[in-house]
């Protein structure tokens, strides 16, 4: 359920007090439903071929059809099969997938994985390995052609080849394959893939030696096999993962710590269980030290492999709060991207539905000034993930906290959005003012806070809404105000002589206290 959805209980989604414990958990299924797409999103696919080819290293055979490969392939001479392997490549390289087809038919694919044996011949295991990683990349189909002709195994054996531009090859394919699915993911990780590549990054105390290409792809296959939720990886295998990820987040390199990041959000936009390992593995302070990163891409993942953790337990968005991502969210809410400020919006949200003290944090951090301005000037998207950390912030803070949010002035932009065309949203304001003004009432200050309302404009478009199509919105708006505004209320709306903008205001040791 979310803002989008046809029952509107996107409230059963947030970690409020007196919710069900099976419904906490806001994650993004529809709403901004952009910001969850990891398939085939920014700038990592599930499969990937070999981008470029040396001309020069291929000899003649640019223009070999795939009869003239066969021919080759299966030829006795150790150089004619090496040309035609590379004739293969150059046609897999140059055009789509119906000569990945044409060469499946012709029985090739187990004569290719055959010569991944050949560590007598290094040429031809490299040119084998990259045809079949590029075949791999095609289709469901044709990556399935490569598994059922035992590609796997031997391109494992491959990892610890003493040439990295095998090693590299092999470990390459082997991500295209993870990439297919869940089904394959685990038969490469069932087949013992992790321990030799890892083995490969641990035998160098500095990632630094490895050519950039190489760690890159190293990093893209070790995310391939985090990808897919249904079901997710072995736990075991992600807790053999994670101490790699450590170390290739601290990388120099941007699209190294852009797949790693990737690996991260995949694990943490699945379970309870997949996001505590990630959070004891220790990656927190890393992914919030990429929030201020001068890379966008870099930005924008970490940020969302936050959101999602905040989307679990309390005590889990705590650990995001103690590892300090609060400290960097006023950037963030002002960012000169429209889709940082409204993931940022959208994390505080879940935030600000946890605890009263986790609410306090936020407090403390400066940022309810900074979400009143987001109301006011942010797009309408950033608005609406602002409007939801209000109403979650109404729903568990305590009552001076509510009073400080009043004392920020949301009052004005929050009623401001009255005006617009979605009925959820509606309702969610309407239940933070119901919130708010049932606060007031309880400590006796009900007259300020009527007053307020009425000064921004808000009583005159709280009362339009009784003339509303939507049951839920005249409903809400109605009882608004009869509870509060009535004529049977009447001595209670008697105006103070305090002003209504007068508010005590003190620190005490560790928390501010306010009064309407």
């Amino acid at each position: 359920m979310s803002a989008a959805s046809d029952s509107g209980d996107r409230l059963y989604q947030f970690k409020n007090k007196g919710k069900d414990a099976n419904e906490l958990r806001h994650r993004r299924v529809a709403v901004n439903m952009e910001l969850r797409k990891a398939k085939k999103d920014d700038q990592i696919l599930k499969k990937r071929s070999v981008q470029s080819l040396q001309e020069c290293d291929l000899h003649d055979t640019q223009h070999w059809s795939v009869e003239e490969i066969a021919e080759g392939v299966n030829s006795q001479s150790r150089e004619f099969q090496i040309q035609a392997m590379q004739a293969a490549r150059w046609l897999l390289y140059t055009e789509s997938n119906v000569p990945n087809d044409s060469i499946i038919e012709a029985g090739l694919v187990k004569k290719f994985v055959s010569f991944l044996g050949l560590s007598e011949c290094p040429v031809i295991q490299f040119e084998a390995a990259g045809v079949l990683l590029n075949i791999a990349a095609g289709t469901s189909d044709q990556t399935t052609s490569v598994v059922e002709d035992g590609a796997i195994p031997a391109l494992i054996s491959l990892v610890s080849s003493p040439h990295l531009h095998i090693s590299e090859q092999a470990i390459w394919a082997l991500g295209n394959i993870a990439g297919d699915g869940p089904r394959y993911r685990d038969l490469v990780i069932k087949h013992g893939s992790i321990q030799p590549i890892l083995a490969l990054l641990a035998a160098v105390p500095d990632l630094a030696v490895f050519p950039s290409d190489f760690l890159h792809n190293v990093t893209w296959t070790l995310a391939n096999l985090c990808r897919d939720k249904n079901p997710a990886p072995p736990l075991m295998a992600v807790q053999q993962l994670l101490p790699a990820f450590m170390r290739l987040l601290q990388h120099n390199n941007v699209e190294v710590v852009l797949d790693s990041c990737w690996a991260v959000f995949y694990l943490t936009d699945g379970s309870n269980e997949l996001i505590e390992v990630v959070v004891q593995a220790g990656l927190l302070p890393l992914l919030v030290k990429l929030l201020t990163s001068v890379e966008l891409s870099i930005v924008t993942i970490a940020l969302r492999s936050l959101g999602n953790i905040v989307t679990g337990t309390d005590e889990q968005t705590q650990c995001v709060l103690n590892a300090g991502a609060l400290a960097t969210f006023s950037n963030l809410l002002r960012h000169y991207q429209p889709k940082i400020q409204m993931e940022a919006a959208w994390i505080l949200s879940n935030i600000t539905a946890g605890k009263n003290t986790q609410i306090q944090e936020v407090i403390n951090a400066g940022l309810i000034p900074v979400l009143v301005e987001v109301l006011q000037q942010g797009d309408y998207k950033t608005q609406t993930e602002a409007v939801w950390a209000v109403i979650n912030y109404t729903s568990g803070g305590t009552v001076e906290q509510v009073a400080y949010l009043v004392h920020c002035s949301v009052l004005g932009p929050l009623l401001d959005l009255l005006t617009v065309k979605d009925s959820k949203i509606i309702s969610v304001i309407l239940e933070a003012v119901f919130n708010i003004l049932e606060i007031a009432q309880k400590t006796g200050e009900t007259d300020k806070l009527c007053l307020m309302l009425d000064e921004v404009g808000g009583l005159d478009k709280i009362e339009a809404l009784q003339n509303s199509e939507n049951e839920a919105i005249y409903k809400s708006s109605l009882n608004i105000i009869d509870r509060f505004f009535s004529d049977s209320n009447e001595e209670d709306l008697v105006i103070a002589d305090a002003p209504a903008e007068c508010y005590t205001f003190q620190i005490p040791e560790d928390q501010h206290t306010f009064q309407f």
